[in-house]
């Protein structure tokens, strides 16, 4: 038998000066994991770096020499007055956006090509188009009606036109939709969502504070259905607006039927089997029924193609391409154009928003350099703050302090704090399709005191003044300050009346009577005194040049705005390059594309109950008629509502 040693228990001799493996483990561990995160962003910083060369070739590759064939208006998103700037890194990281077309670069771009031996033909592609307000849709229709009046064609392309494209379609020379889609017109109007009820299940308290009869802005949050003052102001204003639709399109096209797609559409569609498109064939609404390789067919004939591509290319010159290579001229005297476009709010901010400081400091620089001879004030905003629309009046007025003219010039919307601050103007311009007036302001402070009692949460404290703590969102306003609150937005509309009046050389009363809230249409408010005369913004520069005594052929226009950055371009360029086309779908789509803005403006509507504060001198009914992307931030706030709930 063999002796077998027992095992030994004792601990092996470790050197103190020696760390454990484990720990060296886990030391490698943390060094490779630094490591890996280092060489992630130098790869990340190399990929940001070579893309902005990239987009910098490419944007520098745009200005090369324009060959000839169709200038593409691909208008796939709205037509606005001032585009929101898009985020340095947006197009990079992949993030989808509208895009918003500048109302100016689009009318310059088919003036010049009406001109230009190079440019063949002009296409219109409205498939994905987001519209515009009536009077931005009738100055584009206007131009593209002179470049067919020169006798260059233009074709225009949808699978089903919305209202507003088919404002601009009109006046092309050959309209073409495709078989599968077709095109029924809805007119404006359509319902608003009210939140009152919801509002009393939920136990928030809204105290609203107004003037104005028609001021209509706060009854989603006070009502559950719209009052007979709003209603009727609202029918008024539509009808108008709709006249004015049926109108022009009638004047362009005069062989369309349209009075039965308005009357009974169901009537037409079934004749025809519910065949939407051969029935726009038939009532000669379009002209031809094709789908994009047919169109691209026809385009061609007259624009040239290249053999070795697919069948239904054609040579195109690119939009964004076409406005690089026709600037705004530089040669003359100056005449600078502010522009106050989107919602007015307090402090700083980029384009697309009327911050007060912003714009202030825009009109105090540019008449310091001591070289603009009159001011014109282009405003494009349903308004916003009080607090804001002063402050930018009296920079305005700094302007007039220098003795310089200042014409204003009205674009699809000037309504409210938008027409406070047209107030300094020596001369209004708007278009008979321009909404404005609402001459009239609130105020809407919400609390939550029986909401947080239904959870059993309750407030109290001391309290050294009857105003301690007020406005108190946890335990509610008191009637002292309802009182104050109220008494402050009387005075605010006082003040609101007196400077139209003195203005518009009106008797306060006078004022009064077509004040109190109400909305109006360009043509209705030059007859009531609000607006002195119709014209474009070109017609108020040159009203300008003439007040300043320059011949308006020798100047220019300046505009006092805040030149987008170089990350900005670079993302402009990035996406506007694209050359995707998803389509904007058939007559159907459409309509689920409204409904989905709707959704969108009910999540921004309780945003804004939720966050407001400043008095407001805002439109309710400005939203209706205009572009589908107007509420961008509403159509974010969505998106990330629908991700968090999992759609």
């Amino acid at each position: 038998m063999t002796d077998t040693a027992a095992p030994s228990y004792a601990p092996s001799y470790v050197d103190p000066a020696r760390p454990p493996r484990r720990k060296w483990r886990l030391v490698r561990g943390v060094w490779k994991l630094l490591v890996a995160i280092k060489d992630a962003l130098v790869l990340i910083a190399m990929l940001l770096f070579f893309g902005l060369i990239f987009a910098a070739l490419n944007a520098r590759q745009s200005t090369t020499a324009i060959k000839d064939g169709a200038l593409v208006l691909d208008l796939n998103g709205s037509i606005v007055e001032q585009p929101e700037e898009q985020a340095a890194f947006a197009a990079l990281s992949g993030q989808s956006r509208t895009r918003q077309f500048r109302l100016r670069d689009v009318v310059r771009s088919i003036d010049t090509a009406r001109t230009d031996a190079r440019v063949k033909v002009v296409v219109l592609d409205l498939d994905s188009f987001g519209g515009a307000y009536p009077a931005a849709l009738g100055e584009v229709g206007d131009a593209l009606a002179r470049v067919r009046a020169s006798g260059k064609p233009v074709l225009a392309y949808a699978t089903a036109y919305t209202d507003g494209g088919y404002r601009l379609a009109a006046n092309a020379s050959e309209i073409w939709v495709n078989p599968l889609g077709g095109t029924i017109f809805m007119g404006p109007g359509g319902n608003q969502l009210y939140y009152k009820g919801l509002i009393d299940k939920l136990g928030v308290n809204a105290h609203v504070y107004r003037v104005g009869r028609y001021k209509s802005f706060v009854e989603p949050y006070t009502r559950a259905d719209q009052s007979e003052d709003a209603k009727a102001a609202s029918t008024a204003l539509y009808g108008t607006l709709f006249a004015q639709w049926r109108e022009a399109v009638a004047k362009a096209r005069p062989k369309a039927q349209l009075a039965q797609f308005m009357t009974a559409p169901d009537k037409v569609i079934l004749a025809s089997n519910g065949n939407i498109a051969e029935a726009n064939l038939r009532a000669g609404i379009v002209d031809k029924l094709g789908d994009r390789t047919s169109f691209g067919r026809r385009v061609a004939e007259i624009a040239g193609s290249d053999a070795n591509k697919p069948a239904g290319n054609y040579t195109a010159i690119k939009y964004d391409a076409w406005v690089k290579a026709n600037p705004l001229p530089t040669v003359g005297d100056a005449i600078g154009v502010l522009t106050i476009a989107g919602e007015i709010v307090d402090g700083e901010s980029g384009p697309g928003k009327a911050a007060g400081k912003t714009i202030e400091k825009a009109v105090l620089d540019g008449l310091a350099k001591k070289t603009l001879k009159a001011l014109v004030v282009r405003v494009d905003s349903p308004g916003g703050s009080v607090m804001a629309s002063e402050q930018i009046r009296l920079a305005i007025l700094e302007a007039k302090r220098q003795k310089l003219p200042v014409v204003v010039s009205m674009g699809g919307l000037a309504a409210s704090g938008g027409y406070w601050v047209s107030t300094p103007a020596d001369v209004i311009f708007a278009e008979p399709g321009t909404i404005t007036g609402s001459i009239g302001i609130f105020g809407v402070i919400p609390t939550f005191e029986n909401a947080l009692a239904k959870i059993g949460v309750t407030s109290d404290g001391v309290k050294t003044t009857p105003l301690s703590g007020q406005p108190d969102i946890t335990g509610g306003t008191t009637p002292m300050f309802d009182a104050i609150a109220q008494a402050g937005i009387e005075n605010g509309y006082r003040q609101f009346v007196s400077r139209v009046a003195a203005s518009r050389k009106m008797t306060p009363t006078r004022v009064d009577e077509i004040g109190q809230g109400r909305v109006w249409d360009g043509g209705t408010a030059r007859q009531i005194g609000l607006v002195d005369r119709f014209g474009t913004l070109q017609d108020a520069i040159d009203e300008a040049a003439k007040r300043a005594k320059l011949d308006p052929a020798k100047i220019h226009a300046e505009y006092l705005e805040k030149k987008p950055g170089f990350l900005a371009t670079i993302a402009q360029d990035f996406g506007n390059d694209g050359d995707d086309d998803a389509g904007g779908g058939d007559a159907f789509a459409h309509v689920a594309a409204d409904r989905r803005q709707m959704l969108a403006r009910a999540v921004g509507d309780m945003k804004r109950l939720a966050t407001s504060g400043s008095i407001q001198a805002r439109c309710l009914e400005c939203g209706g008629m205009g572009p589908t992307t107007s509420g961008i931030g509403d159509a974010k706030l969505l998106d990330l509502l629908l991700a968090r709930i999992g759609f």
